[in-house]
């Protein structure tokens, strides 16, 4: 079986990664840096805002068991994508909405995903998400990889990504893997 890679940025890559760590078919979740203008990245330097690389995930699946359209709907669902450079009170360059696409046929179906989210009526505002090409996807240490499970009590998890799991759960329940 082959499997297939996207890469997404929504703001701080342990929300992204606690939510679609949750879906069937999805075989890894790597939380990185990409977009920017250095050749490499730390989370010490992204966090500057001078590097113009934004906090991402990298994420590889089975497109037997989960199509990239579905991937998408949590995408811009789990996110906001009208604004630009920021999460809620997360603010900066590395938190802005983006797909990085790695082949035509993904630059396709994410334009398409994003013009039907723009048609949804589910945002007020314009959806800001850029849709450009991976040039490089930087891993981001050790520390950073599957942040909320090892960190469910600290503060920022449970105020901020544990509510998004619970919206995400209820609105995506047809796409949570087995227990």
């Amino acid at each position: 079986m082959e499997y297939s890679s996207i890469v997404l940025g929504g703001g701080c890559f342990w929300c992204v990664e606690a939510i679609f760590s949750n879906i069937q078919g999805v075989i890894e979740v790597s939380p990185g840096y990409s977009g920017g203008k250095t050749d490499k990245a730390t989370y010490k330097q992204v966090c500057t805002g001078t590097t113009d690389h934004a906090e991402v995930v990298k994420i590889v699946f089975n497109p037997v068991l989960i199509d990239i359209v579905d991937l998408f709907s949590v995408f811009f669902s789990t996110h906001d994508p009208t604004t630009i450079n920021r999460q809620g009170g997360d603010i900066g360059t590395q938190y802005k909405s983006v797909i990085f696409y790695n082949s035509e046929h993904q630059k396709q179906k994410a334009e398409l995903s994003l013009l039907a989210a723009s048609q949804s009526g589910e945002f007020s505002g314009e959806i800001v998400t850029e849709v450009t090409e991976l040039v490089e996807f930087f891993p981001a240490e050790g520390v950073h990889k599957n942040y909320y499970s090892k960190n469910r009590e600290e503060g920022y998890c449970r105020v901020v990504i544990r509510p998004k799991l619970t919206k995400f759960r209820k609105e995506f329940n047809h796409l949570l893997r087995s227990l």
